[in-house]
């Protein structure tokens, strides 16, 4: 077992900053690759968990567009599928879904009437905050088994990849209260 810059032992397997195994971690893409797909499966776990706990009745696709669109406001259709990454008929059959099921409005753009603006309504604003909030709670108490030291590299590490992704960060977000006992 190594130890680190402050005398602190290391892990068996993990590098020292700047030593050889680190350097060969830099440039073996493989392993960066297949760590970001282990991580990304265990992401999408959470939030599958946290849409099935809150709302089983809603996709992840649709949970996207919703997150989209509380993140960005009002939006035109075509914003939104640049978003989501899909094409505008795709985005529309999405919306037509979650206006049916109260959580999107469309309104005609006051500055271009043959435009639509779409928006959350309260309802899909509220469900946004629950599912996040949900996954939230499992993110914290998976990230809060991490030692000190392994947060700051990991916060490093996401924020390059988010960064070369170009995703928008999310701000931090105050943990959720604590459930309420039933009586």
């Amino acid at each position: 077992m190594g130890h680190d810059a402050h005398g602190a032992p290391r892990p068996a397997g993990v590098a020292a900053p700047g030593s050889e195994l680190d350097h060969d971690l830099d440039h073996d893409v493989d392993e960066v690759i297949a760590a970001v797909l282990t991580a990304s499966r265990l992401l999408v776990a959470i939030s599958a968990r946290a849409l099935g706990r809150t709302a089983p009745s809603l996709t992840l696709p649709q949970l996207r567009t919703l997150v989209v669109l509380d993140s960005q406001g009002p939006v035109k259709l075509a914003a939104l599928a640049g978003a989501l990454g899909v094409n505008p008929s795709t985005a529309m059959r999405m919306v037509d879904r979650l206006e049916a099921a109260g959580s999107v409005t469309r309104q005609a753009n006051p500055g271009n009437r043959r435009e639509v603006v779409l928006s959350l309504t309260e309802p899909g604003r509220a469900l946004v905050e629950e599912v996040l909030a949900a996954r939230h709670t499992e993110i914290a108490a998976l990230v809060s088994r991490l030692p000190a030291g392994e947060r700051a590299g990991l916060v490093r590490s996401l924020r390059a990849l988010t960064d070369a992704a170009g995703e928008p960060p999310v701000a931090p977000r105050p943990a959720p209260p604590p459930e309420s006992a039933a009586p």
